[in-house]
């Protein structure tokens, strides 16, 4: 399975401005730039795509894993907070902090924070960060 996105900038790195379209169309023409990076201008950057990638792929592959042990989630619901810092020769992505609230009937915490941990390790967005990966849950 491949899935493709495209990028397309016009001008400097600060002054200029680019768009982003996914083959989904889910993304079509959206703009980015340094103001919606770095400021608040409207539009998206790459660190918010990070983070819904990973809030997605996390709060699903712990889906499966409630599946598997024989549990169904009412909702799972996860924050991914992905942090970047200025270093020597540029940015990096230090962290992504996963907060997730759960409601999963008939699990005990102790059962549920191994899934949960299982799948935090696992996803394939986990995977690929070079990042620190946190998570922290609340399960009602």
């Amino acid at each position: 399975m491949i899935r493709k996105a495209r990028a397309v900038w016009r001008g400097t790195g600060r002054d200029g401005n680019g768009d982003l379209t996914t083959d989904s169309g889910v993304l079509s023409a959206t703009p980015y730039s340094f103001k919606t990076r770095f400021e608040s201008e409207p539009g998206t950057n790459p660190e918010e795509l990070i983070a819904a990638a990973h809030a997605g792929c996390f709060t699903m592959a712990l889906a499966f894993q409630l599946q598997t042990a024989g549990f169904a989630a009412d909702e799972l619901a996860t924050e991914a907070a992905v942090t970047i810092e200025q270093e020597a020769g540029g940015f990096t992505i230090k962290r992504s902090a996963l907060t997730l609230r759960a409601k999963v009937p008939g699990v005990d915490r102790a059962k549920f924070e191994e899934l949960a941990r299982t799948a935090e390790k696992n996803c394939p967005v986990s995977k690929v960060l070079n990042a620190e990966i946190t998570m922290e849950f609340e399960l009602s």
